[in-house]
């Protein structure tokens, strides 16, 4: 590959990323699963999925206050090495995960917080997917 054709992959690639950011990709990518049933939602479940080594990627919580939770699911994640996503708000993590109640428009009316949520099966290839996977690449290079 010349190096006038990394320069246009790369050009394309950041075009993809400008056009659906993380969050949204995430959003999309836990829909998925959810549908797929390769989503595992809570302590419980997530502590069961990272356990059993059978995890692909792990989201969670910043604002959970239990500090002993948060040490748990990054220990298991770390020793069944998977990529770890941190979101602002559990609430918005529950309402992604189909724990939400919503009103005639389709918006979220009553959410339940969740401050861990697990993909286990990403269900189907989706552009979201590898907007995601491109993402925790990219971090996973910046922190070796």
């Amino acid at each position: 590959m010349s190096d006038e054709e990394i320069v246009d992959a790369v050009e394309e690639v950041e075009e993809e990323v400008a056009e659906m950011n993380v969050l949204d990709a995430l959003k999309e990518v836990l829909k998925k699963a959810l549908v797929h049933d390769g989503l595992r939602k809570g302590l419980h479940e997530c502590a069961k999925a990272l356990d059993r080594r059978s995890a692909r990627l792990c989201c969670l919580a910043k604002d959970c206050e239990n500090e002993e939770y948060k040490k748990l699911i990054r220990a298991l994640c770390a020793e069944g090495e998977v990529s770890v996503i941190m979101v602002d708000s559990g609430k918005d993590l529950g309402a992604w995960c189909g724990l939400a109640k919503l009103d005639a428009d389709g918006e979220v009316k009553k959410a339940v917080r969740t401050s861990c949520a697990v993909i286990t099966d990403f269900g189907e290839e989706t552009r979201a997917l590898s907007v995601l996977l491109d993402y925790l690449q990219k971090q996973a290079d910046g922190e070796e």
